[in-house]
């Protein structure tokens, strides 16, 4: 097992540690041990990071002057391939990402979204014309700006934590803002790095600082409750979303928040490979940590006990092979640590009180190591009432709903709180587009569509969040509209 280099502070230029000298153990999920230490942020520490950013945005020309952002934000892209390896290693000592896991979600999709915002950055419009308009006896000339909105604070979660970093903090360095990144505590390092290849790159102080703490939530109430933070982007749970929305209200913040899901795939009875949609359902990827994983599966009344079969088959086939460290073609882990894992281990208890079926898995692994480890759990016989139906459980728990018709599908995927992702399977282009149509959720794969990637803006409807990250809607997101009119000669 690696040991990792302590992640450092990055306030106004200066990589450093916490105030005090203060440090953190940073527990890896595969082992329960730790493997490595991180700052701990004091409250001084925060305020110093808040001060800096805001000075940097305000007296220097970091929001003006496009070609010096786009030349640094670039050349940091060139610094985080350099360091691939080392991001390997972050992801996987610290999120617990499976080794297969690391060049999808967890790495390279992250620098692949990278590349995405460089591409589609030309394309933000930074003036609109509005032509003129006669009234009041004169004629008057309007034209809307588009300018950075100011400070940010960038609160970011542990499940693929590079990917959300890069998905803040590029996008609001591009637009002009300067900002405060402040990672998890489970996955300090891969916010520290921000501010390590920062200062390689050669960043003015201020523009980027990185803050983290043992306390979950220090440093975010300060960020959310502090006047000179103009914007919080946020991601991670429904519940400490509507808190950011409560406390960045006395200063009328604006807040971007990508929040929960619990996301149905819906095979009608017409997919081409039945057997094949179902099986593929099974949420192994990551231990099931991820905000817009598919967790609810809804199958054809008609086809129930067939699908049921199927997934049986299917989970007893993946069997033993996750949970080890060193095996490339695993994809699957722990979940990030014992608090998860009694969490999701809870919520199994519950679906069995509740009357539901164990298909596959429902226990702890402690064989497979001194981390957190859990097998993939597949749940039948599951009524969309049932709490494990209706709650994210942020773990490898898969329910399977059975359906009377499209009408009923579609009823069923809409009953929910959240409405981030999810999928519809067909042989029928026309009637997959109709389902996916009706479901009330900010991205739908149609037939295996890929429906989330760095050119395309990605966001959640209801208790899934406020706002778009990714793709040009992405940038835009740190942007304000000026309207400037004046009275033509």
């Amino acid at each position: 097992m690696t040991s990792l280099p302590d992640a450092k502070l990055y306030i106004d230029g200066v990589l450093r540690g916490a105030e005090g000298g203060k440090t953190f153990d940073v527990i890896s999920p595969w082992t329960g041990e730790p493997v490595g230490k991180a700052a701990d942020a004091s409250a001084a520490d925060v305020e110093a990071a808040i001060a800096a950013a805001r000075r940097a945005f305000d007296e220097t020309d970091w929001s003006t002057n496009v070609e010096k952002r786009v030349a640094l934000v670039t050349k940091l892209r060139a610094l985080f391939e350099a360091n691939k390896e080392r991001l390997s290693d972050l992801a996987r000592n610290e999120a617990g990402a499976a080794w297969g896991a690391v060049g999808r979600a967890h790495v390279d999709m992250a620098l692949d979204g990278w590349d995405d915002y460089l591409k589609v950055f030309p394309e933000v419009r930074w003036e609109k014309d509005y032509g003129s308009r006669h009234g009041y006896g004169f004629e008057t000339v309007r034209k809307a700006v588009y300018e950075p909105v100011g400070v940010v604070g960038a609160i970011t979660p542990w499940n693929v934590p590079l990917y959300v970093n890069v998905g803040k903090v590029v996008a609001a360095l591009l637009a002009g803002c300067t900002l405060i990144l402040k990672p998890a505590p489970n996955t300090p390092g891969m916010g520290a790095i921000f501010g390590e290849l920062a200062k390689e790159a050669g960043f003015p102080p201020g523009v980027i600082n990185v803050v983290f703490g043992a306390d979950p939530a220090l440093a975010g109430e300060m960020l959310v409750q502090d006047p000179r933070v103009d914007l919080i982007s946020f991601t991670g749970s429904t519940g400490v979303g509507k808190r950011i929305m409560e406390q960045g209200a006395a200063s009328l913040k604006r807040v971007f928040l990508e929040l929960g899901g619990k996301s149905a795939k819906i095979v009608l009875d017409d997919a081409p490979n039945f057997a094949m949609e179902v099986a593929q359902a099974m949420l192994v990827f990551h231990a099931g940590q991820g905000c817009a994983v598919q967790s609810r599966l809804l199958v054809p009344k008609s086809r129930y006990e067939e699908a049921k079969g199927i997934l049986k088959h299917a989970y007893g086939s993946f069997g033993d092979n996750w949970g080890v460290f060193d095996d490339p073609k695993h994809i699957m882990g722990p979940v990030v640590s014992k608090r998860q894992m009694e969490r999701v281990l809870s919520y199994i208890e519950l679906g069995k009180e509740e009357g539901a079926t164990l298909l596959a898995g429902g226990k702890a692994r402690p064989d497979k190591g001194g981390g957190y480890f859990i097998e993939p759990t597949c749940f039948g016989d599951v009524t969309n009432d049932m709490r494990i139906a209706q709650e994210e459980i942020f773990g490898p728990v898969l329910v399977v709903i059975p359906f009377e018709d499209d009408n009923d599908a579609i009823r069923i995927a809409n009953e929910s709180a959240y409405g981030l992702s999810g999928g519809v399977s067909s042989g029928d282009l026309d009637r997959a587009m109709n389902v996916a149509k009706r479901i009330r959720s900010g991205s739908i794969s149609v037939n295996g569509g890929m429906c989330i990637a760095g050119d395309l803006p990605f966001g959640g409807y209801k208790a899934s969040g406020v706002g778009r990250e990714w793709g040009l809607e992405g940038i835009e997101e740190f942007l304000e509209t000026k309207l400037i009119a004046w009275r033509a000669a």
